[in-house]
């Protein structure tokens, strides 16, 4: 499994609700992934909801994500744990991103943004590290 994981690529322009392809995480040695959302280009009053959802067979996908990124207005960096480790049965992920507007101008969201997980590396008991 590589250590860096594109569920939204660089650079995806979204004008609507929408899912990410899935992936397979079961070779993940350590199943915790540091996750970040990086919105490159927005329009004015609109929101962005990311959330990630989990799968044991990359079909059932549930009814509820497995974590929730804080909502978005604006361009920038979000940063969250995704940890993984308590679930031994999920298999599968992928995002799932929810847009919104209400302005008057243009009634369609714009985002340009990515999401990508970098696979935390095992920790190493201090004895180790010297």
């Amino acid at each position: 499994m590589p250590a860096t994981l594109a569920l939204v690529p660089s650079n995806t322009r979204v004008t609507a609700t929408g899912d990410g392809e899935r992936f397979d995480i079961s070779s993940s040695a350590t199943r915790t992934f540091l996750c970040t959302l990086d919105i490159t280009q927005q329009i004015e009053q609109e929101s962005l909801d990311v959330s990630i959802w989990v799968s044991a067979d990359g079909e059932n996908w549930g009814t509820k994500p497995f974590l929730m990124l804080p909502q978005q207005f604006y361009r920038g960096r979000t940063r969250l744990l995704l940890d993984l480790t308590m679930r031994p049965e999920v298999r599968f992920i992928r995002a799932r991103w929810e847009v919104n507007r209400w302005g008057r101008v243009a009634p369609t969201p714009m985002f340009v943004f990515s999401l990508t997980l970098e696979e935390v590396p095992a920790s190493q008991p201090l004895a180790a590290r010297t």
